[in-house]
C-alpha cells in the first residue's frame, strides 16, 4: 500500500512565473515577465530572479527585494500597452539610483516582456508545460530584439549549475527553467529523519520509501511524501529523472537493491548508499552480476557522503547532504 502525504508541510508547490503571468493573461488582466539579466556589486536578487506584473497593478515575485520594484512596474505597464520588450539598467551611476534605492553600490539590469507583445502566448504556454513536465529548458532571448526561444539539450553547464546569464556576446540572454529539486530516501532510519528536513532547507522536495509501517509513520516524518511500497514499485511511481538524488540508508540488500538498480537505470544526478567499504564491495559485485557496467557503478557514492570524520544520524546527513551539493553543482575533490 502507498501512503503519500504530499508535499513538506502539505503545502503545494509554488506556481513558477510563467505560470502566473499565464493565468493572469488568460483571465484578461495582462500580465508582464520582469527578469534580472545582469547583476554587478552587492544587487539583492542574483541573475533570473522573476517579477510577475498585471494589467491592474498586482505583483507576484521580486527582482530586487523592493528597491527598484516601483520603477519595474511603471516600464512594465507601459510595455503591456505598447508591446515591446524593455531592458533596465539601475545602479549608482544612475542617477535615478538613488530614487529607486540602489545607492549602496549594486547594479542591476532587468529584461521586461509583455505577454502577448514581444513574449509570444505560444512560448509561454510551452514553458509552462515543460515545467509541468518536469522537463529542463532553457529560454534563449537576444536582448536587442527580444526575440526569444525555448531550447533543450544545450547549455549544459549553465543548466548543471542553475546559472542563469548573459552569454559573453553581450546580446543573449540563458534563463535556466531546471525542475525543483527531489530527493528520494529508500529507508526511513534515524539518518533519514536529520537529513529529510535538511534537504527541505537546502529546496528539495523530499519522498520517503519504506514498506515497514512503523518507520515510514506520519509521527516520524510529518508532512512529507511517504511511500510504504516496496523501492522498485515506489520508486517507478515517483519517477527518477536528472534533477533527482537517491539515497538508499537501510544497509538490506532486499529494499535498497531494486531502487539502486532503478536509480542506475535513469539519469538520477546523485545515487548514495550507506554502508562501510566493505558492504559497498559487496553491493558493486551484486550489481555487476546484475549487468550493470564498471561505468555506471562510479555513479554510486558509498559509503554515502563526503568523509568529514562524521559520527551519529545529524551529522552523517550533513555530509551527504554536502556531497548531494558538490556533485550537482560539478564540484570534485
Amino acid at each position: 500500500m502507498t501512503q503519500s502525504q504530499g508535499n513538506p508541510n502539505n503545502k503545494a508547490i509554488p506556481a513558477s512565473a510563467a505560470q502566473i503571468a499565464l493565468d493572469w493573461h488568460r483571465a484578461g488582466y495582462g500580465a508582464a515577465l520582469a527578469t534580472v539579466v545582469q547583476t554587478w556589486g552587492s544587487a539583492p536578487r542574483r541573475v533570473g530572479a522573476q517579477l510577475v506584473v498585471s494589467g491592474d497593478g498586482r505583483l507576484e515575485g521580486s527582482v530586487s527585494g523592493g528597491c527598484v520594484e516601483g520603477a519595474v512596474v511603471m516600464e512594465a505597464q507601459e510595455a503591456l500597452a505598447d508591446g515591446k520588450h524593455r531592458v533596465l539598467e539601475y545602479g549608482v551611476s544612475d542617477g535615478d539610483a538613488f530614487a529607486v534605492g540602489l545607492a549602496c553600490g549594486g547594479t542591476i539590469r532587468i529584461l521586461v516582456e509583455p505577454v502577448g507583445g514581444s513574449l509570444a502566448i505560444a512560448l509561454l504556454e510551452e514553458l509552462v508545460a515543460a515545467q509541468s513536465a518536469r522537463q529542463q529548458v532553457a529560454y534563449e532571448v537576444k536582448l536587442s530584439t527580444g526575440v526569444g526561444a525555448l531550447l533543450q539539450g544545450v547549455y549544459e553547464d549553465r543548466m548543471r549549475l542553475d546559472r542563469s546569464g548573459v552569454e559573453e556576446d553581450g546580446e543573449t540572454f540563458v534563463a535556466v527553467h531546471n525542475p525543483p529539486l527531489r530527493l528520494v530516501v529508500v529507508g526511513a532510519v534515524h539518518i533519514a529523519q536529520a537529513l529529510v528536513p535538511m534537504a527541505q532547507l537546502a529546496g528539495y522536495d523530499p519522498a520517503v520509501i519504506d514498506p515497514r509501517a512503523a518507520f515510514a509513520s506520519p509521527e516520524r516524518f510529518p508532512g512529507v511524501t511517504l511511500l510504504e511500497d516496496w523501492p522498485d514499485e515506489a520508486v517507478a511511481t515517483l519517477g527518477l529523472d536528472a534533477r533527482t538524488a537517491l539515497v538508499l540508508l537501510t544497509h538490506d540488500p532486499k529494499l535498497d537493491d531494486p531502487a539502486l538498480e532503478a536509480g542506475l537505470r535513469e539519469n538520477c544526478f546523485y545515487i548514495g548508499a550507506l554502508g562501510s567499504k566493505r558492504t559497498h564491495a559487496s553491493r558493486i559485485e551484486r550489481m555487476l552480476t546484475a549487468g550493470f557496467s564498471k561505468q555506471d557503478l562510479d555513479r554510486i557514492h558509498g559509503p554515502v557522503g563526503l568523509d568529514i570524520g562524521a559520527a551519529g544520524p545529524a551529522e552523517i546527513a550533513v555530509a551527504i547532504l554536502a556531497e548531494m551539493t558538490a556533485v550537482l553543482r560539478g564540484k570534485t575533490a
